[in-house]
């Protein structure tokens, strides 16, 4: 009986921990289905199915041609002179050389660049066509609203200094073949000697016995006499051409390489959530070798240069502009979205550090990194051996943390009016002048955006508020504050007629009264008075003692020289002594009247009822002797003249009549007065993103009512 009950015991034991064994094996299998499925809900919302690889298969090598993506480089490049030229040099040789797909823009206006990409050929140009402050800083959101616009499959924006080794490629080879839109960033480290060069073609570095060196070498040398910087601001950015933007929002106005612009963009880019944020420090060697003689004389250079030569308020208004635009400054960056790429097995992977998942291109689904007792397979250990060595490397997350930013008390140039006229006058020391409130700073920057693509750089702005000095400063304009403001008024009802109009009026006059005495003839022009021509040569082909004047009439029979007619919102007087004894009366004369200085204009230099006119276009003072003479309003018409804002194509009748500029005015009130420039399509600048339009630009400007 002991045997029967033995068997039976062993037999039921037995079936027992069969059923047990099946059991905590299905147990197991729904345990793990459960932690992959948190692990991929624990993913981007774009990533919670298998990032799709057009490809089956990704590796650092052997890509055939069809899947070559078409690459463009963008970069900011300072003048091509002495070492930093070298420098810079040798690093687009770098690019060059890495592919026949790569194409480089750099972003210039001066002389050396143009001359140094004479020797490139078709495959590196210069892109005049952003925006750059008055010093010649290029614009950061230009540059990327520029690069944004181009039809390559990959934009990248890059330090001039930078050099890339080939791993550049197959990175970027890699990230084309997923499926979603993304956004790489990679941070460069800095050597203080690279010894070596490249060959003439620019595709092999060379020892110095002529040998050939392996990219292994490269980087051996890097890691060696290399610093790395995750957090510094030479970061390569780059993004495939797809349907997602990079960001929320607007890009601020952000000057280049004044600091904060790469961390802001790239912390937007992982709140917004929209692109896979891709590090790839790990897999694109980029460096910058060190000049140390250079960098100590600039150590030097700093404790004895002025406030304007460090150029301080640059740096303070990207650190403004930080504040003020986005989520930068309130919100932690969302790091659920950013992947550290990296190479191990001769693979490319992602690691996301936050979630604590590794994910195997190739594999259908991510390797929890928290799954540390269940059996792996050899490659999944590799992958975790490989992981807990990138841990121990920093990466770029430390440099998006929350900070609470020091703001400036103020944003100003550190400029006298003496300063910026010797900088901004053209060789005849004529200056052309704007003045403009707080409401009119979008009227003001579309006249601004048209100068500058007529070339006509010497403009200088009045500003008549703080509120427009320090948003002209942060549009990197040339501005003063205007002599004697007004005060007590409101600048967003303005128009003719009004208190405000009547005291701003004379505020203009004052200032080119100022400028005549330092020696500075002034083309006075109203911000919205179009211009079609450069007109400055001819109107200062008349020569001294004589003021050139628009006129306001609108009868096309009656003579140009009427009382009052003489339009003081676009004038030319030449600096001497007759024309700036005839401006102080008409200063004189303004200061006493309960109206604008319009009417000052035409009785002071016309005499009252025109008394001192000649013929049907001139007048002349008796007093100072000064001669005004009214232009041809074929050629400067005024917003009554002809109909002409009626034109259905205002542009075309404008051409066909030989207009040089077109003044919008004879219209009551800043709203229309706007809406009638923007939709007549006589409009230069970009009201949401704060830039001027450009020819690649697809901006539809009816959005802006």
């Amino acid at each position: 009986m002991e045997s029967r009950y033995s068997l039976f015991f062993s037999n039921f034991y037995s079936k027992k921990v069969l059923q047990s064994g099946l059991w905590l094996v299905w147990l197991c299998g729904f345990f793990l289905i459960g932690v992959s499925f948190y692990g991929t809900q624990m993913l981007p919302t774009f990533l919670r199915e298998q990032i799709k690889i057009r490809k089956p298969a990704v590796s650092g090598v052997g890509f055939d041609d069809l899947s070559f993506p078409k690459i463009t480089l963008f970069a900011a490049p300072r003048p091509f002179s002495g070492s930093v030229g070298e420098r810079q040099a040798l690093a687009v040789r770098s690019w060059l050389g890495l592919s026949e797909n790569i194409n480089v823009v750099l972003f210039s206006q001066d002389p050396s660049v143009f001359s140094f990409v004479d020797s490139f050929g078709s495959r590196v140009s210069v892109e005049t066509e952003i925006d750059f402050t008055f010093l010649g800083t290029p614009f950061y959101h230009s540059m990327v609203a520029r690069a944004l616009a181009s039809p390559s499959d990959i934009s990248a924006l890059i330090d001039p200094d930078t050099i890339l080794l080939s791993n550049f490629i197959s990175t970027l080879i890699c990230a084309y073949k997923l499926d979603e839109d993304w956004l790489i960033v990679a941070s460069s480290g800095n050597v203080s000697h690279f010894p070596f060069r490249l060959d003439s073609d620019g595709k092999s570095w060379l020892a110095d016995d002529g040998k050939h060196v392996q990219i292994q070498k490269l980087q051996e040398v890097l890691v060696r006499q290399g610093s790395q910087k995750p957090c510094g601001d030479r970061m390569l950015i780059a993004w495939n051409r797809g349907d997602l933007p990079l960001h929320k929002g607007v890009l601020p106005p952000f000057l280049y390489g004044k600091g904060l612009h790469n961390h802001w963009i790239v912390t937007e880019a992982l709140i917004s959530d929209f692109r896979l944020v891709i590090d790839a420090s790990l897999t694109i060697s980029s460096f910058y070798v060190d000049d140390l003689d250079q960098e100590n004389y600039a150590l030097i250079r700093s404790s004895i240069t002025s406030d304007f030569e460090k150029r301080s308020w640059e740096l303070n208004g990207n650190s403004l502009l930080g504040r003020l635009y986005g989520s930068f400054s309130f919100r932690d960056a969302n790091y659920s979205n950013l992947f550290r790429f990296f190479e191990c097995g001769g693979n490319f992977h992602f690691l996301n550090t936050h979630q604590n998942i590794a994910y195997l291109l190739g594999y259908n689904r991510p390797l929890n990194l928290r799954i540390k007792g269940i059996s792996l397979s050899s490659t999944q250990k590799e992958i975790l051996d490989c992981v807990d060595v990138i841990k121990s490397l920093e990466g770029i997350e430390g440099c998006f943390a929350k900070e609470q930013m020091r703001l400036p008390t103020s944003i100003s140039l550190p400029l006298s009016l003496e300063s910026l006229l010797s900088m901004r006058a053209d060789q005849n020391k004529t200056i052309a002048l704007g003045v403009a409130g707080h409401s009119y700073k979008d009227m003001l920057m579309s006249w601004v955006c048209r100068l500058r693509h007529l070339q006509v750089l010497n403009f200088l702005v009045c500003a008549l508020d703080d509120e427009i000095y320090d948003f002209s400063v942060l549009q990197g304009l040339p501005v003063i504050k205007c002599a004697y403001p007004p005060t007590n008024i409101s600048f967003d009802n303005c128009h003719f007629g009004t208190e405000c109009f009547q005291k701003v009026t004379k505020v203009k006059s004052r200032m080119v009264l100022q400028i005549l005495k330092l020696g500075y003839n002034v083309l006075l022009s109203d911000v919205d008075v179009y211009w079609f021509k450069n007109p400055l040569a001819y109107l200062s082909s008349f020569g001294p003692a004589v003021l050139v004047a628009q006129s306001d009439e609108y009868n096309v029979t009656a003579p140009i020289n009427l009382p009052r007619r003489l339009n003081s919102g676009f004038y030319y007087a030449h600096s001497d002594s007759i024309t700036i004894a005839a401006l102080e009366k008409v200063v004189k004369h303004a200061a006493k009247s309960n109206l604008s200085e319009q009417p000052s204009f035409y009785d002071t230099l016309c005499g009252e009822g025109g008394s001192y006119r000649l013929g049907d276009d001139r007048c002349l003072e008796p007093e100072t002797n000064l001669v005004v003479h009214f232009l041809n309003r074929d050629f400067f018409p005024n917003g009554a003249y002809q109909g002409l804002w009626e034109e259905k194509d205002i542009k075309k009748a404008c051409k066909k009549r030989g207009c040089l500029v077109l003044h919008n005015n004879w219209i009551s009130g800043r709203r229309k007065k706007l809406e009638r420039q923007v939709l007549s399509g006589l409009w230069e600048y970009d009201i949401n993103n704060r830039m001027c339009l450009q020819s690649w630009h697809k901006t539809n400007v009816t959005s802006y009512f």
